[in-house]
């Protein structure tokens, strides 16, 4: 695809979208808050898919492992919400993360983002927000070439490109796969971490003063961050990034954070970046507009009915 077409399609749509996402969502909290901002913003946002993606942490044991938790978290965050729509469009993905940059992992939710992106086009694309490994989107990049020409994905990976490393979290547990993901020409919306997305934190007493009451699902955040907090903080002061946030926001009309127009940057497997000016462009988010973001997350969060 050429970077004039490329451009085009980086542009915020003005019209309401469909969107899939695609998510480690036992990994930490951020993604739970991700879903339920996503499912709350209906003006704008319709969700058709969720995809669980593999991860390896203190909360798992294996990628597989993870992916299978980060599925059952997501029908435990469905009935905190009292949601059952997308009960029959949760999918488990795959199971363990890509072994080379040509080998794909197929799963049930590799296969039903390609078959579900043949309903979409260039003009009219499927919207595709990755906060995970990028296992399961380059898995069908790979085996299905052309899915690039009928989706944009917004995948948070990589760290901001002044960082003085890039030791991310998602690019770093499949690096084969963020380098496919790079690599494709796929109309993407980066969103880096630290350094960027990073400055969208919350604390507990602003959880507490805005979201405690309102329903199951916000106590339960509540509580889910502030244990997540003390086990990799341990301290009683505490602030909690709640970056998976961010992508789903891009996509909704507020004035939520800068972005601009950059090549590729090449993604190594030593824990940095390479550039060359010769590649295609992709949409880099370079500044997070905190307060009016959070406002808008925490107004939608307390309207989950109860």
């Amino acid at each position: 695809m050429d970077n004039a077409k490329i451009i085009k399609r980086l542009e915020k749509p003005k019209r309401k979208v469909d969107v899939v996402l695609d998510t480690d969502t036992y990994n930490e909290i951020d993604d739970q808050f991700a879903l339920a901002y996503l499912i709350q913003s209906e003006e704008k946002l319709n969700l058709k898919a969720v995809y669980a993606a593999p991860f390896l942490n203190h909360h798992s044991e294996s990628p597989e492992d993870g992916m299978q938790r980060s599925y059952q978290e997501l029908f435990n965050c469905y009935k905190l919400m009292n949601e059952t729509r997308y009960h029959e469009v949760t999918f488990r993905g795959s199971t363990q993360f890509l072994k080379d940059e040509q080998t794909p992992e197929e799963s049930d939710a590799v296969r039903d983002l390609i078959d579900r992106s043949k309903n979409y086009s260039e003009e009219n694309p499927l919207y595709v927000i990755g906060i995970a490994a990028a296992t399961n989107l380059a898995s069908a990049i790979l085996l299905d070439p052309t899915i690039i020409n009928r989706i944009v994905i917004l995948w948070l990976g990589g760290l901001s490109y002044d960082w003085h490393d890039n030791k991310s979290f998602n690019s770093g547990q499949d690096v084969a796969a963020a380098r496919v993901l790079l690599d494709s020409g796929v109309p993407l919306v980066q969103f880096p971490g630290k350094n960027v997305i990073s400055a969208f934190t919350t604390t507990g007493p602003e959880l507490e003063y805005w979201l405690k009451g309102k329903n199951k699902f916000c106590d339960y955040m509540i509580e889910k961050t502030a244990e997540e907090a003390r086990i990799c903080y341990g301290g009683s002061v505490w602030s909690r990034a709640i970056w998976d946030v961010v992508p789903v926001a891009w996509l909704l009309d507020g004035e939520f954070m800068l972005d601009t127009l950059i090549k590729s940057p090449i993604m190594q497997y030593n824990d940095y970046y390479s550039f060359d000016s010769r590649r295609h462009f992709i949409k880099y988010v370079y500044r997070i507009e905190r307060d009016n973001l959070m406002d808008d997350l925490f107004t939608k969060l307390s309207k989950i009915p109860s």
